[in-house]
């Protein structure tokens, strides 16, 4: 047992210290940040621009179907370089219909959003 608690030691003491960073990261700008309440300090700060409007605005679900198509192609193609550096070290056709099989399985959902019209920007003005 106490073999066991000398070799996990200095991660429970590197997690202390993570903790208690963390816990000073937070706690030092409490004390020394200046207590001034007003309109001034709760309003938004637009580069020295005094704001007009509400700072919620409605995106269009367009840029949602964007931004999850981003993400989900992102990460594929994060997948795609361990498979290219297992072809380079071995080259045979094997890894390179693993490749095109990994491959078709990216293009091919791309390709399905191209015909359903997903690339096609349809921009409406709202009043």
């Amino acid at each position: 047992m106490g073999e066991l608690l000398r070799d996990f030691s200095f991660i429970l003491v590197f997690a202390v210290l993570a903790i208690l960073l963390a816990l000073l990261v937070f706690l030092i700008p409490y004390f020394i940040a200046p207590r001034v309440y007003g309109s001034k300090s709760e309003s938004l700060y637009e580069c020295g621009i005094d704001p007009y409007g509400s700072a919620w605005i409605r995106y269009s679900v367009l840029f949602y179907l964007y931004a999850l198509m981003f993400v989900a192609f992102d990460v594929d193609v994060l997948y795609l370089f361990p498979v290219g550096v297992s072809y380079l070290k071995e080259g045979t056709l094997r890894e390179f219909l693993v490749l095109l099989v990994f491959l078709s399985f990216l293009v091919l959902p791309l390709l399905y959003a191209h015909r359903k019209g997903v690339f096609k920007w349809r921009f409406t003005v709202r009043e």
